[in-house]
């Protein structure tokens, strides 16, 4: 584990701007994006909305860009009044978002549906609920069934849409045949400022490290049990072999009884906001990023990859669309299929004397394309052209 001082950072949810406030952000400057999502939270919404408008409003043009959510929509007709583009992010069919698109269709604004999974053709509901170990009950299927239909329900009524990778971008072209554009996720400003801080005071300390080695697991959902699955058995097996290893647990996941051996070196964290997750990523030699390879987590975002890379610290991951395209190899990180888990880790940790320039390059590599200002143009690209 890397030894600079890292403090815990003073963290507020950046979504509680009274509503008078965001509509005059909307009416502010020469193009107008109003963003709809069901309720701010910790993920989709952050990423899909916050950051967009952050980009936005931070760009070279004269943008108005401001969210929207469930309790705004009384007051729909002040929203379009100031808007000539509305984003529908991740949102489920209702009476009232289909009224809302219509008369948006009726002032002449385009309506975008964006999103960020395949969460939107029932084709795919058994890969959905295979990969996140969902039950299939007469009510489990109920509800995914339902809970997906109604996300294609409405993509199906925009005009056009906007995916967060060509992979996606293609289900859901294939699904809508709708023309949609590609926005990767990104970085917020916030999330770069306390990253820099991170990796200034790794550099700082000359990257020095107390003897242990951490492989750190992230998870933001309880969801990903079998995504983790791929690498418990090489884990078992490094733990076995190295007394140096560390394992820490961040957010939601219960281990297999068998790690219980190794109750010692397991370090387990609660579920983080935003800006102290890059802290605990920050401290660890090593991310562990496993998915199942199907088309569902081929539709997945690299976002695990770019939030470790900023803070230095490098990824293994699983070789999906996305995560293979935002590493490296053997410079930023490296690639392990499911069968070679154990010789990639191996080998990530032969090349510890080399992390400072694999930190620095993986560092680069994430400002460089998951940056604000890095993404702005393709944001507004996706808007308006």
């Amino acid at each position: 584990m890397f030894l600079a001082n890292l403090p815990r950072v003073e963290y507020q949810d950046p979504w509680h701007t009274p509503f008078t406030d965001r509509l005059a952000q909307l009416a502010a400057g020469d193009r107008h994006v109003a963003y709809f999502y069901h309720r701010p939270d910790t993920s989709t919404f952050r990423y899909r909305v916050l950051n967009m408008i952050e980009a936005l409003v931070t760009s070279e043009q004269a943008i108005g860009a401001a969210w929207f959510c469930d309790a705004d929509l009384p007051y729909a007709e002040s929203i379009l009044n100031h808007a000539d583009r509305l984003v529908l992010c991740r949102a489920r069919y209702s009476p009232r978002l289909a009224e809302l698109v219509i008369r948006a269709g009726a002032r002449g604004i385009p309506v975008i549906y964006d999103i960020d999974d395949l969460v939107f053709d029932d084709r795919y509901v058994h890969f959905v609920l295979n990969t996140l170990d969902q039950g299939t009950s007469e009510g489990d299927l109920d509800f995914w069934f339902a809970d997906i239909g109604r996300h294609g329900a409405l993509l199906r009524l925009c005009d056009r849409a906007i995916g967060t990778n060509a992979y996606l971008a293609e289900r859901i072209a294939e699904f809508s045949g709708l023309a949609v554009a590609t926005v990767p996720n990104f970085l917020n400003q916030a999330q770069i400022e306390v990253s820099a801080a991170i990796l200034a005071a790794k550099r700082a300390a000359d990257f020095v490290r107390d003897g242990r080695i951490h492989l750190g697991y992230f998870s933001g959902t309880p969801t990903h049990r079998r995504d983790f699955a791929v690498i418990v058995d090489s884990l078992l097996q490094l733990l076995r072999a190295d007394a140096r290893i560390v394992l820490r647990i961040v957010g939601f996941l219960e281990l297999p009884p068998a790690f219980s051996e190794f109750q010692q070196r397991i370090e387990y964290y609660p579920l983080q906001d935003f800006l102290n997750l890059q802290r605990l990523i920050g401290e660890v030699e090593i991310n562990l990023v496993p998915l199942q390879d199907n088309v569902f987590t081929n539709c997945k975002s690299e976002l695990k990859v770019f939030e470790a890379a900023v803070v230095g610290t490098i990824s293994v991951g699983t070789p999906t669309y996305t995560i293979e395209r935002a590493l490296s190899v053997g410079s930023s990180g490296f690639l392990a299929t499911a069968q070679n888990w154990y010789p990639v880790l191996t080998q990530a940790i032969a090349r510890l004397d080399d992390y400072p320039q694999m930190a620095e390059a993986a560092a680069a590599e994430a400002l460089a394309c998951y940056a604000p200002a890095a993404q702005g143009a393709a944001v507004l690209q996706a808007l308006y052209d």
